[in-house]
């Protein structure tokens, strides 16, 4: 139903009878959808469609046919507020904050690909896939082999004699008749029980007999910790009042340790004045067109272009303006405007990154009542070092919080299908679920 001012939602359907070429296992004609040509069409429909399976490129609506395709494709999102960032994700935030405010660069090259409904962004992922070739002997070993079998085997490999491995047997036979000689008898003090630790080689791991290694940053934050409480009885020397005000203080301390760093804490961060280097992240609606994005329409457009050469080595001649306008700008979500949605309104937008006062990425999105849906991403090779396929995924997470302030219907992220059998598509599991 269309909403009060808007055009109503007008398809022309196309049926899904004929098979095609198929953009991720190169069927040719495998790929089987049911499709529509969208003239015009809701915020609202188009929420309902795609959380039933359909997504749109450009004007075109599909849904693949999932019991007769050859790439079966799920909707998958992400419940944005409920999102954490893990180590590898707060890795490319600080990675991008380090290049802002101190002009650091990264040693590692970047690989990535685009972030869309066609060819994914390949990033890092909860799990690798390893042919059989790639899989060592050890970790094929069956898990019931004896112990001592196999450190005769490891040690073997290592040029060990006989005689030696011997030795080390009846140091672990000794070692196991003096644990059962110690343990503990019932109804005796279990201060009896001794634990021996026989010191390990070098390189066979840690050394039990000593206290485990602690890092820095906890080091740090107990000895300051330990420095306020001195203050702290300093001034409450004598009052009744100390120990409640020591255990509030340390209980303030932990609870403001232990609290995961959200997205929000990496990209709000104030930067100093003499940073190197400036980001800003604009929102311009795409369809119908803004004045902002008729006036940076023909930059964005050389980003794409060089994008297309660079990352899929597509020829110069082959991005044509025509070609990015069909894919990235048209839409046929109507712009909506009501009092309760976002500021920006519902519809298509442009998320374009500037640094330094050039256009480096643009991320295409759909805002509807729900959901913040991505549609594509492209950037500027030269900044493949900074993860933008990451970066970008992150940011659009906190700009879908962002907008669920103003609009608290809005709450999920919608990351496109995903293809369980196609390997760029695996880092989505690190922020969505299923549905």
């Amino acid at each position: 139903m269309a909403a009060a001012g808007s055009s109503p939602t007008i398809v022309e359907y196309f049926g899904g009878e004929d098979g095609y070429r198929c953009g991720y296992c190169k069927n040719e004609s495998g790929n089987l959808s049911h499709g529509m040509w969208a003239h015009s069409m809701t915020v609202q429909d188009y929420q309902d469609l795609i959380d039933r399976g359909w997504r749109r490129s450009g004007k075109y609506v599909y849904k693949p046919i999932m019991n007769q395709t050859c790439c079966p494709q799920y909707t998958i999102r992400c419940q944005a507020l409920r999102f954490q960032t893990s180590k590898s994700h707060k890795k490319v935030l600080k990675k991008m904050l380090k290049f802002i405010s101190k002009g650091d660069v990264s040693k590692a090259v970047s690989e990535e690909e685009p972030m869309d409904s066609h060819v994914e962004d390949a990033v890092s992922c909860g799990f690798v896939h390893r042919s059989e070739s790639h899989v060592s002997e050890a970790e094929l070993t069956p898990l019931n082999e004896d112990h001592t079998d196999r450190v005769e085997k490891e040690d073997e490999d290592k040029g060990e004699t006989k005689e030696e491995v011997n030795v080390k047997k009846a140091e672990l036979a000794s070692l196991q008749i003096r644990g059962d000689k110690d343990a503990a008898v019932p109804g005796e003090p279990s201060s009896s029980t001794k634990i021996v630790h026989a010191p390990p080689k070098p390189g066979k791991g840690a050394d039990l007999s000593k206290p485990p290694c602690r890092k820095a940053k906890d080091i740090r934050k107990e000895r300051k910790l330990q420095k306020l409480l001195r203050n702290q009885r300093c001034t409450l020397e004598g009052s009744p009042l100390q120990a409640e005000h020591q255990a509030l203080l340390l209980q303030n301390s932990k609870s403001t340790a232990n609290q995961p760093k959200s997205i929000e804490d990496f990209i709000f961060v104030p930067l100093p004045d003499d940073a190197p280097h400036k980001l800003e992240v604009r929102v311009v609606r795409s369809s119908p067109p803004s004045s902002q994005f008729k006036a940076t329409f023909q930059e964005s457009y050389q980003v794409y272009k060089r994008y297309q050469m660079v990352i899929h080595k597509d020829p110069p001649d082959k991005p044509t303006i025509n070609q990015f306008t069909r894919f990235l700008c048209d839409s046929p979500l109507e712009a909506e405007n009501p009092p309760n949605g976002p500021d920006c309104g519902y519809g298509s937008f442009h998320q374009q990154y500037w640094l330094d006062g050039k256009i480096i990425a643009v991320g295409v999105i759909d805002i509807l009542p729900y959901c913040v849906s991505s549609v594509y991403l492209y950037y500027d090779p030269d900044y493949s070092f900074l993860s933008l396929g990451v970066y970008s995924a992150l940011r659009e997470i906190a700009f879908t919080r962002q907008l669920h302030e103003k609009a608290p219907d809005l709450c999920f992220y919608y990351m496109g299908f995903y293809i369980h059998s196609c390997p760029k598509m695996r880092y989505k599991m690190f922020t969505s679920s299923c549905r």
